[in-house]
C-alpha cells in the first residue's frame, strides 16, 4: 500500500468505519437511498457516489480519475448525502417501501399459518397462491 492510498484510507476513516456498526448501517442506507432516489442526483453526483460507495474508491482515487481536488469530491459526495436524506424525509419512499415489505411478510406468514390447519386439497390451491404473489412481488422489486 502506497503512503498516499494509507493517507486516504486513514482520511476518509475507513480502518474506522469497517469496526464501527453506525457507519455500516448508514453505508446501507444511503446505499437504499440512491436506488430510490439517485436518478435525482446530477450526473457528477451519482458518479462520485457510485464511485466512493458502490465501488469503494478511495478520495484520492475519484479525485485522480474525474480530474478533481479531494475537497471537492468530499464536498460533491456530503452534499449527495444530504441531498439523498432530504428526499427521503420530503418523501419517503423508503419508509413507505420498507413498511409494504413487513405488512407483506405478516402476511404471508398469515397465510401459511392458515395453510397448516387446511385440508390437503385446499393447501395445495392455497400454496400456489402464495407463490403466484411471490412472483408478482419479485417482479415488483
Amino acid at each position: 500500500m502506497t503512503n498516499d492510498k494509507f493517507s486516504d484510507t486513514l482520511c476518509k476513516g475507513d480502518v474506522l468505519d469497517m469496526v464501527n456498526e453506525d457507519a455500516f448501517e448508514k453505508r446501507t442506507r444511503l446505499n437504499t437511498y440512491f436506488d430510490f432516489y439517485g436518478q435525482l442526483l446530477t450526473q457528477k453526483q451519482r458518479d462520485v457516489f457510485r464511485m466512493y460507495y458502490l465501488n469503494d474508491y478511495s478520495l484520492g482515487e475519484i479525485s485522480q480519475e474525474l480530474h478533481i481536488s479531494r475537497q471537492g469530491v468530499f464536498d460533491v459526495l456530503k452534499r449527495s448525502e444530504k441531498v439523498l436524506e432530504g428526499y427521503e424525509k420530503k418523501l419517503g419512499l423508503v419508509k413507505r417501501f420498507e413498511e409494504k415489505q413487513g405488512e407483506l411478510k405478516d402476511a404471508f406468514k398469515r397465510l401459511k399459518e392458515i395453510g397448516e390447519v387446511m385440508p390437503a386439497d385446499k393447501k395445495a390451491e392455497l400454496l400456489d397462491i402464495i407463490k403466484e404473489l411471490n412472483e408478482v412481488i419479485e417482479e415488483l422489486v
